[in-house]
């Protein structure tokens, strides 16, 4: 019982860190393609601005929260399934990306990406299985990254998570198989962000969140385990990760001409969390 895809009719879709990027183009192009979408994030002035966008017919339902609190998440799933109708189709893309240096390393900035990455997609992954295992389907998509394929500059805290998040799909599975729910990912090159924005390298392939949004929907229609995007990015991502180690550091050394790179200036331990991006 693996083929189950979600449609409009047989109920709403949830999207997390909803509020901004990918999250908040696939909430519309959900919503214009039929579905109610409950979307959540912690920006709740941004999620009232996105209700008032929609373009219908779906509508779009507005449920704070906080991915980390797991009693929260519990509350707008009860509140989902509750007050608003069955949950056919989940996608966790709540996330963080915080730039990490090997010489000006901070625990905090990993603890805050694990907690949201990683035990954020947990919090919601829990009881979304709990609910669509009582009716025997659903469809849930976790957005990860080809940043989790293998190690990239500045991305030991969120390439590690993302690794996280692929193995454990890949995990789950077998068993949400058996049980009807179709378990996807979604690894997507470079998209453009307030995130991304940031970044002070070459961005090969950048699409937009539309774009992304499109491929998505795309992908979720499909009977593929991984929508990735676009091919001609992430597939060289693919082959990068098969390479000996000595070839694998030259070549992104070469690509990202990282090596000759200055070290950077280490910030304050007090300012440590001042780069957190509000993705959540």
């Amino acid at each position: 019982m693996t083929d189950f895809v979600a449609h409009p009719e047989q109920g709403l879709a949830w999207v997390t860190g909803a509020s901004s990027g990918i999250g908040r183009a696939l909430a519309l192009r959900l919503a214009r393609d039929g579905f109610d979408v409950a979307v959540t994030a912690r920006d709740h002035e941004k999620l009232v601005q996105l209700q008032r966008e929609a373009p219908g017919p779906g509508k779009i339902i507005v449920l704070d929260g906080d991915v980390t609190d797991a009693r929260d998440m519990e509350r707008v799933l009860a509140s989902i399934e509750y007050e608003h109708g069955a949950m056919a189709l989940t996608v966790l893309n709540a996330g963080v990306s915080i730039p990490i240096h090997g010489e000006d390393m901070h625990r905090e900035d990993f603890e805050k990406s694990f907690a949201v990455n990683v035990h954020g997609t947990v919090n919601c992954l829990l009881p979304a299985v709990r609910h669509m295992q009582a009716r025997g389907h659903g469809q849930i998509a976790i957005v990860c990254a080809v940043a989790g394929y293998g190690g990239l500059p500045t991305g030991a805290a969120y390439g590690a998570t993302k690794a996280a998040l692929i193995n454990m799909a890949e995990s789950l599975k077998f068993d949400l198989d058996k049980a009807g729910i179709r378990l996807q990912i979604i690894n997507p090159g470079f998209v453009a962000t307030a995130e991304t924005a940031t970044n002070t390298f070459s961005m090969p392939a950048l699409i937009s969140a539309e774009v992304a949004a499109d491929r998505i929907v795309s992908g979720l229609k499909s009977g593929g385990f991984e929508i990735t995007f676009p091919k001609r990015f992430t597939y060289m991502m693919k082959i990068l990760r098969y390479l000996p180690y000595g070839a694998y550091f030259w070549l992104l050394n070469r690509l990202t001409g990282w090596k000759d790179r200055p070290l950077v200036t280490p910030r304050p331990a007090a300012k440590a969390m001042a780069r957190d991006p509000q993705a959540v």
